[in-house]
């Protein structure tokens, strides 16, 4: 028997999990439909940053924040569908859309909203022998809990911003930083890469990693063998931590039947406007995803895009339905849940 939602989300980042906590508000039946195994999207690859620019949250870490917004996002009970790719979005003769994924099953809703960032993104492994061997042991793809690095010698390949802010994150945690790049100058910000030389972090630049020699239970690297690709000198270091910083692939999320006209600004993003609506009715987005004059590319520009997203999904499902959601305080769906916590802190 087919199950039908008012809305499914792709994607179950933080604009995807916003969409999903304001739909539930609204009173959408609401799926989400998720690549990765976990929720929280983009942030989940800089559990140690430091973000500051959500209105109302003070400075908080990067994995604190995930864990919260997924907290959050699962307020209503939405469907979850992990480890899930949308592979193709069709409309059947009602207007109604059939979301069909990679393990053959076809998802059925009223609407859509796109809330898929750039298309799926995975780090770009490393070309090693073995490489995959000490994945989750102590070679990372992206920066581990600092606690973990303190006073380890790590080193870091790359030369972009994102391996060169890493460096600089470790400079007063690990031991040592060495940071190994396969061009003879960085690509990241100059101011960055001046902290990481007066930090005395060892540089080895037209340098790239040849090998790995493991531990004699071989569950973690012991040492890496780097090659100099200008004199083919080859050098030896014992190491704790690799971190691996090559940038990301991206893929399209799924493809569209020829009865849609989703407009594209390119590959990956989609035209819309500020409510959330792209050029086909019934499919919305929030997020990187969605194009449009005076856009915020920024984190709290993913809440406003999920809140118009879903004011105009509301509107698009009933047209008699209040443009835009009763505010939380007064809410009925939160009651019972505020007495609940008022209960609690009076008895903490």
């Amino acid at each position: 028997m087919k199950e039908w939602y008012d809305v499914t989300i792709i994607g179950g980042g933080p604009a995807g999990l916003y969409s999903a906590f304001y739909s539930g508000l609204r009173g959408m039946k609401t799926k989400i439909i998720e690549y990765q195994q976990n929720l929280g999207g983009k942030v989940l690859l800089y559990p140690e940053k430091m973000i500051w620019d959500v209105g109302g949250q003070l400075p908080v870490l990067g994995e604190k924040f995930a864990k919260q917004i997924v907290q959050q996002g699962l307020t209503f009970d939405p469907t979850v569908c992990r480890n899930t790719k949308v592979e193709s979005v069709e409309k059947d003769a009602n207007n109604n859309f059939i979301l069909t994924t990679n393990d053959g099953k076809k998802h059925y809703s009223r609407a859509v909203i796109l809330a898929n960032g750039g298309g799926i993104i995975q780090p770009k492994r490393l070309d090693v022998t073995d490489a995959q061997r000490y994945e989750g042991k102590n070679l990372h793809y992206s920066m581990k809990s600092l606690k973990s690095l303190q006073n380890k010698t790590v080193l870091i390949s790359g030369g972009g911003d994102a391996a060169i802010d890493c460096a600089v994150e470790l400079l007063e945690i690990a031991k040592k930083v060495i940071v190994v790049y396969r061009k003879n100058e960085c690509r990241a910000h100059e101011a960055q890469v001046n902290k990481l030389v007066k930090g005395n972090a060892k540089f080895m630049m037209n340098t790239t990693i040849d090998s790995f020699i493991g531990t004699k239970d071989g569950t973690a690297i012991q040492q890496v063998l780097l090659k100099n690709n200008a004199s083919g000198i080859r050098s030896n270091h014992e190491v704790d931590h690799v971190i691996v910083q090559h940038g990301y692939n991206r893929e399209s999320s799924f493809t569209v039947d020829p009865n849609i006209t989703l407009e594209k600004k390119d590959d990956y993003f989609y035209k819309g406007d500020s409510f959330g609506c792209t050029t086909e009715n019934g499919i919305f987005a929030a997020g990187d995803i969605l194009t449009y004059d005076g856009k915020i590319n920024l984190l709290v520009g993913a809440f406003q895009d999920a809140v118009q997203a879903v004011n105009s999904v509301k509107n698009y499902l009933e047209p008699t339905a209040p443009k835009v959601g009763m505010v939380s305080s007064h809410h009925k769906a939160f009651e019972e849940r505020n007495k609940e916590i008022i209960h609690s802190q009076l008895n903490a």
